[in-house]
């Protein structure tokens, strides 16, 4: 009799993870990717390593670079062109977005005036104005719209929507009544007067991406205008200029309300206080605004986590109300865990009250300079580690 057959133990399977819904949602990595390129590295490092997650992809703006392209892309905007010319008043074809069922017009001024445009170093500030946004909202005008929303961000001017009302019709006179042709002139401003005939544009809305004033220590000429090419020495002129035209324009409107002194106004080179002064316009959060029109809060409560990101996390992130910081706090509000990826973590610790985690590329996987060159290469890698690190809750 044969004695009975021993039965093997069963060997342990591999653990399987366990399918999960990953909202990837990012800003631009200023310099080096957009928000969609951004989006699709973070998703391919994380399908790497969780092959199994359903990924949504939502890129994000906060009313910079590519609002206009990723909001237009999430409505279903049809992209109108238009001749005009940039910050330099070189010639240029440029876009705009048109939704004709809600009659929705988008504007992202830095397809028209933006910094990222002009060759670095090439021009000073005091060379630049807003004057070529002139031609896009005459275009807009046309249809007419019943809303239009703007996006303000990633600007090379510093002339508070000079050029921009000048484009418009708007006349800037010294005392003895020549017109001032150049925003470093306005310090002799002694009336402005206003066009014959006001352009129809609707609700005009302007996304801005930070609260700063026109004028002051933390207005637009001292915070963002050293990163657009103003000089400690230009400082004071920059200043006299934009305070002449604030002080003018509001004692031509009778003085009770002060526009310098909105939040808001300091955005894009004081074009956030043109746009106001000059255009009938109302200043929102560009994240806000984006939230909104995208149904992003939906999309938050429908994931287990977001991945979101960019350049930089630093305090502007934590503090300033961009985009990356304000959609860290949304998933807060919501509880859902939120991972923040970032070329470079400035201050981990303070993050980590934000976002669920946090983690960078540089100095842990490769220094600065390459993960600025290869930009892609290491967000994707990143996120396939942190994808494998995760701990899911």
């Amino acid at each position: 009799m044969k004695p009975p057959r021993q039965r093997r133990p069963a060997e342990a399977s591999p653990a399987v993870p366990v399918p999960r819904r990953v909202l990837v949602a990012p800003d631009k990595l200023k310099g080096t990717l957009t928000a969609v390129q951004a989006a699709a590295a973070i998703a391919e490092g994380w399908h790497a390593a969780r092959p199994d997650d359903a990924i949504e992809l939502l890129p994000i703006s906060d009313g910079g670079d590519g609002f206009g392209e990723l909001l237009g892309r999430q409505l279903n905007a049809e992209r109108k062109t238009v001749a005009t010319v940039d910050a330099a008043h070189r010639p240029l074809t440029t876009g705009w977005w048109w939704e004709p069922n809600r009659r929705l017009a988008i504007v992202e001024s830095a397809q028209v005036i933006g910094l990222a445009m002009l060759p670095p170093g090439q021009f000073h500030p005091f060379q630049l104005d807003t004057f070529g946004l002139g031609a896009v909202f005459r275009a807009v005008a046309e249809q007419p719209p019943r809303r239009c929303l703007v996006g303000i961000g990633g600007s090379a001017t510093n002339d508070a929507g000079f050029g921009l009302a000048r484009a418009l019709g708007w006349r800037f006179l010294d005392i003895a009544g020549a017109e001032i042709m150049r925003w470093t002139g306005l310090h002799r401003l002694a009336r402005v007067v206003p066009p014959a005939k006001k352009l129809r544009l609707g609700t005009l809305v302007v996304a801005v991406d930070v609260q700063n004033r026109l004028l002051g220590p933390r207005g637009a000429s001292r915070i963002y205008g050293p990163q657009k090419g103003l000089r400690p020495e230009d400082m004071p002129g920059a200043e006299r200029a934009l305070r002449r035209l604030a002080a003018v324009f509001r004692t031509q409107t009778g003085g009770r309300a002060n526009p310098a002194a909105e939040p808001g106004t300091g955005a894009a080179g004081g074009l956030g206080f043109g746009l106001l002064a000059f255009a009938g316009a109302r200043l929102e959060s560009g994240f806000g605004i984006f939230a909104r029109e995208t149904r992003l809060a939906r999309r938050v409560q429908g994931a287990e986590l977001v991945i979101t990101g960019e350049g930089a996390i630093d305090r502007t992130t934590l503090t300033m109300g961009k985009g990356v910081g304000e959609l860290a706090r949304l998933c807060r509000r919501a509880r859902v865990s939120c991972l923040g990826l970032g070329g470079v973590v400035c201050e981990p610790e303070r993050a980590r009250r934000v976002f669920s985690a946090v983690a960078g590329i540089a100095p842990k996987l490769a220094d600065v300079e390459a993960a600025k060159a290869h930009a892609a290469h290491w967000l994707r890698e990143l996120a396939r580690r942190s994808a494998l690190a995760w701990k899911w809750e």
